[in-house]
């Protein structure tokens, strides 16, 4: 619920801010709006100051509008700043967009969702990266270990016959010594 209020504050803010730029640094004139349109969220910036020491939902129907609790008084709002500056009306009285919603908790909120998410993700990949590590081998890990093995104990074992072939061939000819060729050297 608390993404709610936050979207709808960029909302808000971002064709109020598109809007103050293209008229200064635009040089082809654009349309302006008149003060008879009769949409509420359309209305001329002028007509902020209209509504001081009237209700904050008065006030709030324009959107370029800042209604500040302390004193009662519907402001412009400073669209050249992200947030309104204290001078103007601090921000833990500060409404806009709508009227439960102040500066002050809205950027708390923002800041432990926004810190919340990032927590979470760093958890999630933690997560994902230990199970891939740790986990046990598959299906097809075991098979190729399995084969692995089965080759080696194959190899070992063509060894074994080879070197019994070989050794008849030497008892056949002659060429084969029981006995170790150095052990005349040793002290007896």
């Amino acid at each position: 619920m608390a993404a709610q209020p936050a979207l709808a504050l960029l909302l808000l803010l971002l064709p109020a801010q598109i809007h103050s730029e293209s008229e200064a640094t635009s040089p082809i004139p654009t349309p302006t709006l008149s003060s008879n349109v009769s949409h509420p969220k359309l209305r001329a910036g002028g007509a902020c100051s209209q509504n001081t020491n009237r209700t904050c939902e008065e006030c709030l129907r324009n959107v370029s509008c800042l209604w500040c609790n302390t004193n009662k008084a519907c402001l412009d709002y400073p669209v050249t700043k992200i947030l309104p500056p204290a001078s103007l009306c601090k921000l833990s009285s500060a409404r806009w967009g709508v009227c439960w919603v102040n500066f002050e908790a809205l950027i708390i909120t923002l800041s432990v969702l926004g810190g919340t998410i990032l927590l979470g993700v760093a958890v999630c990949c933690c997560c994902c990266c230990r199970r891939k590590r740790s986990r046990k081998p598959d299906k097809s890990d075991e098979r190729a270990m399995r084969e692995r093995e089965e080759r080696r104990i194959r190899q070992e074992e063509r060894r074994a016959e080879m070197k019994s072939r070989h050794d008849e061939i030497r008892k056949k000819y002659g060429l084969f010594k029981e006995e170790n060729p150095y052990a005349r050297f040793e002290n007896n």
